[in-house]
């Protein structure tokens, strides 16, 4: 039987995906800080998750699989099939999720001031 990905795996997959590459944090924090405009946070992921990259499980951390085309991320307790398989995270939910994990807002979205 396949064990399900739990929210903390998804979230530790994403972080693994997305922040690999040394010096991976201190860019993700200069970009919270400016923020990015959906265009720009779509170059620093292809930036971040490469050409096409992973990893293999441990007992305790799911294999995945990731590319910049498409901002796509697999993942799965045995080896993801990036040909057959669903990305975990792809497109929108990608943006979506690191703008959620790292802070990212967007200087382009207007939102009304409460006070």
């Amino acid at each position: 039987m396949t064990r399900t990905l739990s929210k903390e795996d998804k979230l530790l997959v994403f972080r693994k995906a997305t922040c690999s590459m040394e010096g991976a944090a201190d860019r993700w924090a200069q970009r919270a800080a400016r923020g990015l405009t959906d265009d720009e946070l779509t170059d620093a992921l292809r930036y971040e998750l490469g050409i096409f990259g992973g990893s293999s499980a441990r007992e305790d951390v799911p294999a995945l699989t990731f590319q910049a085309n498409g901002l796509r991320i697999w993942a799965a307790w045995e080896f993801p099939n990036h040909v057959k398989d669903k990305p975990l995270f792809q497109g929108r939910s990608t943006m979506d999720m690191a703008r959620l994990v790292y802070g990212i807002r967007n200087p382009e979205a207007k939102q009304l001031s409460f006070f």
